[in-house]
């Protein structure tokens, strides 16, 4: 065992025996800042560069195409090289010994006129982070990906959920969540500024702050708390390298388990059932897989010409878009010779409404660009 695994193993287990309350909070809060700088160590090297570097473990050399990127993380033989097949026509070998698939399989499937391209990851064991079973090469990539789904056996116990959900977050990637609001400006002098915007319930304080950034080598910000905020979200902001990613859990094999076991697991939020081998619920699926990446079909109508129904534009947003963000889309350079737009559809008040670039478009809208006469 390497001395670095043995100081995070040493200090997990201070933390798990020391009582949380407001008189321990500076202790907890010193425990964790130690801990997070000895796992980017091990992750990253001495030089604790960032977990996403070419140097923490390179994930596996594919080609980025589609409009989105999903990959499929699980244990192995859990049944993500026949959901591959099942959602995209690829054929990835599976079969029913484990770590079949040895390397990553891309494959396309097209969804409301989308292209998405789904990524089978071989499957990772306990410690993956640490670099076990090629366990870093997976999860880098799976950094790559707008969205993640984690494949599970449901006849297997759902501690297995437990151990994907903690190999992804020792690796920065943080599950159903947002950035927290912290802003922390670094000075040339100063001290420390420390301001909270909402009041702190959950650890925060002026001396844990403090004390975090006197341990990540910080003498001199100005720190900003606009919302309630853990050390541990604390943290991760002064890292800086965490990846906020969306996450689906994919319960397959559900032809092997009763009713009263598929209504247990219906309690859970932010997961689908599918049988990927009998190609039960796989619609439900790609539906969530299009709600989780915010994906919207905007159509094309070139002047004079009936709309183009086959190739939309795909936008993310979790809000609506702009125009502007529609150019950017197609062309960088659009905008420069931008005069305004028609719009079809929802958005509009009117059939059509011509409009500027600030205008926010909905799903399914048609628009016809005008360029700058001359």
């Amino acid at each position: 065992m390497s001395n670095v695994q043995k100081q995070i193993e040493e200090i997990e287990a201070e933390m798990a025996r020391t009582q949380k309350n407001k008189a321990t909070n500076y202790h907890l809060g010193t425990l964790k800042a130690k801990l997070a700088k000895l796992r980017s160590e091990l992750l990253n090297g001495p030089g604790g560069k960032s977990a996403g570097s070419k140097d923490a473990g390179r994930g596996f050399d594919v080609t980025k195409s589609g409009d989105t990127r999903i990959g499929l993380v699980g244990f192995p033989s859990v049944g993500k090289s026949t959901l591959l097949t099942t959602l995209t026509g690829t054929r990835s070998e599976a079969a029913a010994y484990e770590f079949t698939t040895l390397t990553c399989i891309p494959g396309t499937m097209k969804y409301k006129g989308a292209r998405i391209q789904v990524l089978d990851l071989p499957g990772i064991i306990e410690g993956a982070a640490e670099g076990k079973g090629r366990g870093r090469q997976v999860i880098s990539t799976a950094r790559t990906c707008n969205l993640i789904l984690i494949v599970l056996d449901a006849g297997k116990p759902l501690t297995h959920k437990k151990i994907i959900e903690a190999e992804l977050f020792s690796f920065g990637i943080r599950i159903n969540q947002v950035p927290p609001n912290i802003k922390i400006v670094k000075k040339e002098a100063g001290g420390i500024g420390y301001q909270e915007m909402t009041p702190q319930t959950k650890g925060m304080n002026a001396e844990v702050c403090r004390m975090v950034l006197k341990e990540f080598k910080i003498s001199c910000a100005e720190v900003i708390l606009r919302e309630d905020v853990t050390v541990d979200q604390f943290i991760d902001v002064i890292e800086g390298n965490r990846s906020y990613m969306p996450i689906l859990y994919v319960f397959n094999k559900i032809d092997s388990i009763t009713i009263e076991e598929l209504d247990i697991l219906d309690q859970m939020p932010n997961y689908v059932p599918i049988s990927s081998r009998d190609k039960w619920n796989t619609e439900e699926l790609m539906e969530e897989i299009w709600n989780k990446c915010n994906m919207l079909r905007i159509y094309t109508k070139p002047k004079g010409q009936i709309p183009d129904y086959e190739e939309p534009v795909i936008l993310h947003s979790a809000k609506n878009p702009t125009v502007e963000e529609f150019c950017n889309r197609i062309h960088k350079s659009l905008m420069n010779s931008f005069s305004h737009a028609w719009v079809w559809g929802r958005s509009a008040k009117h059939q059509p409404q011509r409009v500027g670039k600030d205008h926010e478009l909905m799903d399914e809208d048609v628009v016809q660009i005008v360029k700058k006469a001359g």
